[in-house]
């Protein structure tokens, strides 16, 4: 079969098989510049296994960041804290035999250079001259794997884009595929709060500044490390200096409403920064990729399906059900959070397994997702997406804010409400995750559900799996043109505990239906979000609004209910859509003008 089960150890084994024997038990760290083809000067750490001979040659990892490549730590941490330490990847790589780079991108930590953006077009031109740079090294095979998660995941995907030969695997985890839709605009809504933490964040670093990012990394951390040959710091004080004219990112995107907007003097948009700009010349690269994603992080589930589905290169992947960087567990039916399966030593014999393979031309040539369902908290295997069985089941809304399968016979059935600006899904949700992998906890839904207008289904009477996109279709009106719809779809247990699933959202003067091709292949109604097709709601007229939600892989039991809740607003993350004054919206469910929801089920095996 396409789609099979498997428990959690037989899917690991199954993914990657796990490596005990080590070649080298110790590391050393040194670190250099490399100099760019327009002279500008790229820092790197060198980490390289204890015991190598001048005749060993040996594959390389190249790690990018933009959250500096090591620190220096204050006393009495500097004792016993390892440069680069960070997860053991070091000591998981360099035991198995690898060089390891880490090296601060252009215009971060100690890194010469100003930034238009993230992921620039000179960012992505720099893989090419740090590739060529490590295969001269002496103690290099001429082979390179790239590696990295959230900011890190996408320079690894990136380096593709060079088609240098030397290029073997990828390893891209917990990223974005499309920025506008992924992380700072999703459903072209502004995560307000993301993009302000994120460069409040990224601008503390750019100033070589410790204070501002938290009281503990502040008693840890004095700032970047500087480059051995730097003694007297004049050579990162410099750096620094370049970097105090970096683009303000939370101030670029602000006021953006539209896909093409054009912002700066390079009069940029957020395609520039985007992976799937480059899209044909990864898929020309034919290099092996290895994406990792999880449903409970904000978009990285969709990004791991929608690359699956566009590129064309032999493929992994793995979607579990993890906070950020798949620290801890997130599935919302786990009591603990704490702890991570499998353990990060297992993910890390994985995907040094992978890159052997990569490295010995010996790749597995079958295209595979390995997924996790929660409720049933097992692992899945396909070869296909949407997996096999999968069709999509129709619910209604109805009179008694039910929700059932039966079409509506009502003639003048609708639903009013005024939008709660307070509403909220807290503090700990997927999108809190995305700064620094915090555990992702919806608490208190049965409260913050009185506060939406939700639709509840009558207790299900068989066992309900549920993989794949939602979608929502409202028959709607509004008091105002512009607003924002959040759609959350939620698990009610017999006791009436309520368990977030997934959500969606969408803001409503993007409605229209684009008939243009997408720039990547998706699996829900396309939006443009470009200027050309914006339509802004007719005051108390009736219009279609059909949008997907997140993806999910969940299995709801027999006697639970299904909810659907409706939101207007989500506060501690999203901007407030319109920024004045409180629409009254309408939803339809009547045989005329039916809002529903279509859920993807996965037939019984």
């Amino acid at each position: 079969m396409n789609n099979q089960i498997y428990s959690e150890k037989d899917h690991f084994k199954a993914l990657e098989k796990v490596l005990k024997d080590k070649k080298y038990e110790s590391y050393s760290v040194s670190s250099t510049y490399i100099t760019m083809r327009d002279g500008v000067k790229i820092a790197a750490d060198i980490a390289l296994p204890e015991g190598l001979t001048s005749d060993d040659k040996i594959p390389s990892v190249l790690i990018q960041t933009r959250y500096w490549r090591t620190a220096r730590y204050r006393t009495p941490f500097k004792n016993f804290i390892k440069p680069l330490g960070s997860r053991n990847h070091l000591k998981a790589f360099t035991g198995f035999g690898y060089a390891v780079l880490s090296v601060d991108v252009r215009g971060t930590g100690a890194s010469f250079g100003t930034r238009i953006g993230p992921w620039s077009e000179d960012e992505v031109k720099d893989d090419k001259d740090i590739i060529d740079w490590i295969v001269k090294q002496p103690w290099s095979d001429g082979k390179v794997v790239a590696l990295g998660n959230s900011y890190s995941g996408t320079t690894a995907e990136l380096v593709a884009v060079s088609n240098h030969p030397a290029v073997k695997g990828i390893v891209t985890m917990h990223n974005e595929l499309d920025p506008f839709i992924d992380i700072i605009f999703p459903g072209g809504i502004l995560n307000e709060w993301f993009i302000n933490a994120w460069g409040h964040y990224v601008s503390i670093l750019d100033k070589n500044k410790s204070r501002g990012l938290g009281i503990l990394p502040w008693l840890i951390m004095k700032s970047v490390k500087p480059v051995e040959i730097d003694n007297g710091k004049d050579l990162l004080k410099k750096a620094v200096k370049d970097h105090l004219l970096n683009a303000n990112i939370a101030e670029m995107t602000k006021d953006i409403i539209f896909r093409d907007e054009k912002k700066g003097e390079t009069g940029t948009t957020i395609k520039d920064f985007s992976v799937y700009r480059y899209l044909d010349k990864i898929v020309k690269s034919n290099i092996p990729l290895y994406y990792w994603g999880s449903w409970m992080d904000a978009a990285t589930s969709n990004v791991v399906i929608e690359s699956f589905l566009t590129f064309k290169n032999p493929f992994i992947g793995v979607i579990g059900a993890w906070t950020h960087g798949s620290k801890w567990k997130a599935s919302p039916y786990l009591l603990s959070k704490m702890g991570v399966e499998p353990n990060y030593e297992t993910q890390f014999q994985a995907l040094a397994h992978f890159f052997n393979n990569c490295i010995k031309e010996q790749l597995q040539t079958e295209r595979v997702i390995f997924y996790y369902t929660m409720g049933e908290e097992r692992w899945k295997r396909t070869t296909n997406w949407p997996p096999e069985g999968q069709s999509l089941n129709r619910w209604y809304f109805h009179d008694k804010n039910m929700l059932t399968t039966e079409i509506p016979k009502e003639e003048l059935g609708v639903d009013n409400y005024i939008i709660d600006f307070t509403a909220s899904t807290g503090k700990s949700n997927r999108w809190y995750t995305q700064l620094g992998g915090s555990l992702v906890i919806y608490d208190d839904r049965i409260e913050k559900d009185k506060k939406l207008l939700t639709y509840t289904s009558n207790p299900l009477k068989e066992n309900v799996e549920i993989t794949g996109y939602p979608i929502i279709t409202l028959n709607m009106s509004s008091t105002h043109e512009d607003g924002a719809i959040f759609v959350y779809l939620e698990d009610i247990d017999e006791n009436g505990n309520v368990y977030l699933i997934t959500e969606g959202q969408f803001r409503l003067i993007h409605r229209k239906i684009s008939s243009e091709t997408p720039p990547y292949k998706i699996l829900t109604p396309y939006h443009s979000f470009k200027e050309k097709d914006y339509l802004p709601l007719i005051q108390n007229e009736i219009a279609e609004i059909t949008f997907g939600l997140l993806p999910t892989s969940v299995l709801i039991y027999k006697g639970h209910r299904i909810r659907i809740a409706i939101a207007g607003a989500d506060k501690d993350i999203f901007a407030r859509i319109p920024r004045e004054g409180t629409p009254i919206i309408s939803i339809s469910r009547n045989k005329n003008y039916s809002s529903f929801i279509d859920i993807p089920i996965i037939k019984s095996r």
